[in-house]
Formats: C-alpha cells, structure tokens, sequence
C-alpha cells in the first residue's frame, strides 16, 4: 500500500519559514518524480515544485522561484520543502505526490499517481 505523509506545516508570519516534508513507503521511491502541490480555499489545486527521480531536476513556477527549495533524500524515501520568505498568499493546504511519467518536467496534478492527505499552512500578515 503506498502512502505519502506530510508534515511541518503550521501557522507562521509573513517573512517566516517553514520545512515541510513527505515520507513515503510502498513504493520504489527513486522510480517517482516528486511534486508539492498547494490548494487554497475556493481555488484550483496549483503546482509548487518539482523534483526529478534522481534530484538533478527542479522546477518551479515563478510564484514561488527563488523562495521555495525542494530536495529529496533518495535513502530516506523523503522530499522536502523548504519554504523561506513566506507570505500570506502562500496559505493553502500543502500537498505532496509522486509520479512515474517519463516526460519532464510537468506541472500537471493528473501526471502524478499518488497524493498525500495534505498539511496546511497559513500564513499571518
């Protein structure tokens, strides 16, 4: 059974950091592109970040370039999201997934074939 598990998320100012990080089990973790992926109340689910099976790959949406940092740690099953400089439009619930497709990048959430439950941040202006 595949499980994604998020954690880190919080309440913090705006200008604050947070680490959010995805463990996941049942699955051959390098064999997965990871992604964050955010949805705020009343809008669409919207990409955050990307990262390639071996971690040489990264993408990032302009909202979030120069901010957000993703990372994966191929021995723990883990990716992270180190999230700096953080604003009250970047509340949302936080979600993390993992998908085999070959092609890269993509931004796309119906590429991905696992999610997790999500964690939500808010952030306080």
């Amino acid at each position: 059974q595949v499980q994604l598990k998020e954690s880190g998320g919080g309440l913090v100012q705006a200008g604050g950091s947070l680490r959010l990080s995805c463990a996941a089990s049942g699955l051959t973790f390098s064999r997965y592109a990871m992604g964050w992926f955010r949805q705020a109340p009343g809008k669409e689910r919207e990409f955050v970040a990307a990262v390639s099976r071996s971690g040489a790959g990264l993408d990032y949406p302009d909202s979030v370039k120069g901010r957000f940092t993703i990372s994966r740690d191929n021995a723990k099953n883990t990716v992270y999201l180190q999230m700096n400089s953080l604003k009250p439009e970047d509340t949302a619930v936080y979600y993390c997934a993992g998908g085999t497709f070959m092609g890269w990048p993509t931004r796309r959430p119906y590429d991905y074939d696992y999610w997790g439950q999500g964690t939500q941040v808010t952030v306080s202006s």
